[in-house]
């Protein structure tokens, strides 16, 4: 009995593949990211050929204007979701970020990697919400969140492997032709999108919203529909304190590594993907474990298991923080994934775009705050940086779910219905 049972739970989140058009849109999403990971490998290698000295502070400011996009343009691409035909957002952005891409072999200087970096997350930030609205449209309400899931533990899994396939590939085709093997991925993930009956990707848009011409009474009316929601109000406030603590482990852990531990960077790579191991893991049975209707469970959880993992970093020795590290993984997915279910089912369906991109921006806003924290920490108290980022996650976490206990009740009414 309990075999089976452990087998459904491992079995069912690859149910969701059964649906011919999400199995596509999810091989699409799969090719693109494996050619992003090798794109980012690509840019760090050229950073270093353009400036040597200064090639960490070009991927910085490179991350920070990317940040900057998707808060930027996320909200009105949730609103152009809701009113332009996705099948066309989903093609044509993916077509134009390949243009963008094979730009990046013929650069020489700076300022090309930052425009270049910023115009292709403008296109990012108009894909991503569009594809999030999609999902919960043409899924079957039980197999949504395993659906999800499988696309966010696809995400974390080439995170860890996909830099690695990259770095082989760089030293076959080099720094700058690395590029247009992710152009390519892109056009292999348009054809896959083109084949799909665009009004398998409509549903759920209706007349009204596409008639809509008041777009930023839109963009207003998504951040209040986000906002608005009890159940989604602790979610974020969840994602805010679960950015502090994984911008923590994201800024310092090199250091840690290599100044507190003295060790070498190839233990850096293995302490990072214990982390992606952790949150891939939990990303993959979220959607079976937990059936609350706030997932206040995975919130609450996630929060703790992140804050005690970080607290002790700074005074284990380097087998016990893999291990903290794959804990605060778990931590972070089981944190941070709930909301995207939690707005199919919080929100009317003509309404979702629009709020799918409200929280895309905000989402990273709680990042782009948390970055500089992590920072100040790292620089000022290097031998107890994490110890002070999990007491600040935990006693956030408190604050939330002393501040939002209405959102834990579980007989809550959907918004707008």
């Amino acid at each position: 009995m309990l075999k089976d049972k452990v087998k459904q739970i491992f079995i069912e989140p690859f149910k969701a593949l059964e649906n011919k058009t999400f199995a596509k849109l999810y091989v699409s999403q799969t090719i693109s990211l494996l050619g992003d990971a090798i794109s980012w490998v690509g840019l760090a290698l050229l950073a270093y050929q353009i400036d040597k000295e200064n090639s960490s502070k070009i991927l910085a400011t490179a991350l920070t204007l990317r940040v900057t996009a998707f808060i930027i343009f996320s909200p009105f691409a949730g609103v152009l979701a809701d009113k332009v035909d996705r099948k066309k957002i989903l093609y044509m952005t993916h077509f134009i970020r390949m243009a963008i891409i094979c730009c990046l072999p013929f650069i020489t200087a700076k300022w090309h990697i930052y425009l270049l970096v910023f115009l292709l997350n403008v296109f990012n930030a108009f894909f991503t919400p569009t594809y999030r609205a999609i999902i919960p449209q043409i899924i079957e309400g039980k197999y949504f969140r395993e659906a999800v899931g499988l696309s966010t533990a696809t995400f974390q899994i080439l995170g860890i492997l996909g830099p690695g396939f990259a770095g082989i590939i760089a030293v076959w085709f080099g720094a700058r032709d690395i590029f247009f093997l992710d152009g390519l991925s892109f056009i292999i993930a348009a054809m896959l999108i083109l084949s799909i009956p665009g009004a398998e990707l409509q549903k759920g848009v209706s007349l009204e919203a596409q008639d809509s011409k008041t777009t930023w009474n839109d963009v207003i009316n998504g951040i209040k529909f986000l906002f608005g929601n009890k159940t989604l109000r602790f979610a974020l406030s969840i994602e805010f304190i679960s950015a502090i603590a994984g911008a923590c482990i994201l800024v310092n852990s090199i250091s840690h590594v290599k100044n507190n531990l003295l060790l070498s960077d190839k233990y850096y790579g293995w302490l990072m993907a214990a982390f992606g191991i952790g949150a891939a893991v939990a990303a993959f049975l979220l959607g079976s474990l937990d059936k609350t209707k706030t997932r206040s469970i995975s919130l609450v959880s996630g929060a703790l298991l992140l804050g005690v993992s970080i607290s002790f970093a700074n005074y284990v020795p380097y087998t016990a923080l893999i291990v903290f590290w794959l804990f605060a993984g778990l931590g972070q997915s089981l944190a941070e994934m709930p909301s995207e279910t939690l707005i199919a089912e919080n929100i009317e369906s003509d309404n979702q775009g629009k709020v799918y991109g409200s929280h895309f921006a905000f989402s990273h806003l709680w990042w782009a705050i948390a970055y500089p924290i992590a920072g100040y920490l790292g620089t000022n108290f290097p031998k107890a940086d994490f110890l002070y980022g999990g007491i600040a996650t935990m006693a956030l976490g408190l604050i939330a779910i002393l501040i939002f206990r209405p959102s834990l009740n579980m007989n809550e009414k959907l918004i707008n219905r």
